[in-house]
């Protein structure tokens, strides 16, 4: 006869271990919404008197590669504040260091490297297949 076991529950990081993480990521949330309302200042598309403006061939080809290189960074730092909410939102309801795919501790090491990380190794390399 076989009886079923339980599965353990993976231990949870001590409140007072999580609330500075929080901090820190609270803080890193606002520089990086900083950066982009900075960001958004140096897009050259932006401005609304350049919409009249006949600038030459190579200034217009500058300002295109500005535009592009702005929304791409733009597109980066989007990801890192979602990023950062998801983790935020972890610790609010206990489950932060916990990989939200397989429910396993996220290893320390990852988590001191980057703290916002909501997936452990095996399953972030998953997700990026």
């Amino acid at each position: 006869m076989v009886k079923n076991k339980k599965q353990a529950k993976p231990p949870v990081f001590p409140a007072n271990l999580i609330a500075p993480i929080g901090k820190f990521l609270a803080e890193k949330e606002r520089e990086l919404m900083r950066k982009m309302r900075l960001l958004k200042t140096e897009d050259p598309f932006v401005n609304p008197a350049r919409l009249n403006d006949n600038a030459s061939p190579d200034t217009d080809a500058r300002e295109q590669i500005d535009h592009i290189k702005t929304q791409a960074i733009e597109k980066v730092i989007r990801r890192q504040i979602i990023q950062i909410r998801k983790a935020l939102t972890r610790i609010k309801i206990g489950k932060y260091g916990l990989c939200e795919k397989c429910g396993e501790m996220i290893d320390t090491d990852r988590l001191m490297v980057y703290p916002e990380a909501t997936l452990c190794v095996k399953c972030q390399k998953k997700e990026n297949e």
